[in-house]
């Protein structure tokens, strides 16, 4: 049911669908598998700034020193039968989540010492912003690719909690307006909701919008690479189709589902918009992607050119200057709280008990808060020279490396929705 246009823009699901399944999505994974993309600095140890974390039976003291995965034989990782049935079946899960949510943190030697290189040189350009704390001696670089986003057995009454703080606090929803399918009473299918929604203005709504869109995006990684079998000679990930109904089929929803898909095709468009704007800051002959290997860096640096100039093809954009358009003060005073809340979000993302699902949390919010930050400097982007330092706009690695990663799981999205189509279609 998720077809035809999309609220508060022109561009339609099939029209981003094509873009992305055959043109974008290939080139973002090549893109993503090089070095310069593949190992984000992140500080996994910060505390949840927010209420006293007990996470699901400890799970947040879970890999504090990951150590690599073929160093721990899993005869002992399932070795929990002396256990009474009821604290077997809690060990077990416990286990299973503590284990597929660690984080493998191991990297080859020849590797710290690119990172090392590729960090002087960053300190000596013209970066003058700082992401997030990565000079704190906790931050550590982890490999993207030993740490896909999946299934990770995080859920219940810790995963529910944060997303239910992102929603009630953070949304500029009243508290007296439920959200739809929300638990206790006062659940009228939406209705109240959804007028409510319609009666914000448009930068509130597209706020919402875009969180439910991470949000299903997320939902669709866990259900297409899913632990459908766990024995000692093997690990089966594949798509559960059951998983994927629960969270978006029309009828078990009560209609929520559709609109959550769309909410990501919304979440989509706004990323691709921001890479479009940001071509002239990575087109500057100054800029390059170092990693040291030059021939590499040239060739990796075409291909983020190639896929900047497909995205600014793009016929259908989202037109951001819809947003903060009116009463100047008004639309400062509104600007700020936008990035306040959006902020705020981003410190939740401490609080969240496994540590896969906080590195690729923090990931994406910082990679779709530099997506905002580009859309909303845009006349600073346009004033920056050809050569030499581009003092009013900068971003820094981390930003572009969260930002491309952030984008490269949206389209994985939009890719595995056409997977599950098929499958449902067959089915």
């Amino acid at each position: 049911t998720v077809t035809g246009y999309l609220d508060d823009c022109t561009c339609d699901v099939e029209t981003i669908d094509a873009l992305n399944n055959y043109e974008l999505f290939p080139r973002l994974n090549e893109l993503l598998q090089s070095d310069y993309f593949r190992y984000y600095k992140v500080n996994l140890k910060k505390p949840c700034p927010f209420w006293n974390d007990n996470s699901h039976c400890g799970i947040r003291d879970c890999a504090v020193k990951p150590c690599p995965s073929n160093e721990v034989p899993d005869g002992i990782r399932s070795g929990s039968y002396k256990y009474s049935e009821e604290a077997n079946n809690l060990a077990e899960e416990c286990e299973e989540a503590e284990r597929l949510g660690a984080v493998d943190g191991s990297l080859s030697e020849e590797t710290q010492e690119a990172v090392l290189r590729w960090t002087q040189h960053d300190d000596s350009s013209d970066s003058f912003c700082e992401a997030d704390d990565i000079h704190s001696p906790d931050a550590e670089y982890v490999d993207l690719l030993l740490n896909p986003e999946r299934y990770t057995g995080y859920k219940g009454p810790d995963a529910w909690k944060i997303w239910n703080s992102i929603y009630e606090e953070n949304c500029f929803k009243p508290q007296t307006v439920k959200r739809p399918l929300a638990s206790g009473r006062g659940d009228d299918g939406g209705h109240t909701f959804y007028n409510w929604l319609k009666g914000v203005c448009v930068e509130k709504r597209a706020f919402y919008r875009l969180i439910s869109g991470l949000h299903a995006s997320i939902n669709i990684h866990l259900s297409a690479r899913y632990l459908l079998q766990d024995t000692w000679s093997e690990k089966k990930w594949g798509p559960n189709v059951t998983e994927f109904q629960q969270r978006f089929d029309e009828v078990i929803t009560r209609g929520e589902g559709p609109r959550r898909l769309k909410n990501l095709y919304f979440l989509y468009l706004i990323e691709l918009r921001a890479l479009s704007k940001a071509l002239p800051f990575f087109e500057r002959p100054v800029f390059q992607l170092y990693t040291g290997n030059k021939i590499h860096d040239a060739e990796i640096k075409n291909l983020l050119l190639e896929i900047l100039h497909l995205a600014k093809s793009f016929p259908l954009h989202f037109d951001e200057n819809s947003f903060f358009a009116g009463n100047k003060k008004e639309a400062a005073k509104l600007k700020e709280e936008f990035r306040l809340h959006f902020k705020n979000i981003s410190k939740i993302m401490d609080c969240v008990g496994c540590f896969k699902c906080r590195l690729w949390g923090k990931l994406q919010t910082q990679g779709l808060g530099t997506a905002l930050k580009i859309l909303f400097s845009e006349n600073l982007i346009e004033k920056i020279p050809e050569s030499g330092p581009s003092y009013g706009f900068q971003l820094t690695r981390q930003e572009i490396v969260a930002l491309f990663n952030a984008f490269g799981r949206i389209s994985t999205s939009v890719k595995e929705l056409e997977n599950f189509r098929t499958i449902l279609r067959n089915m």
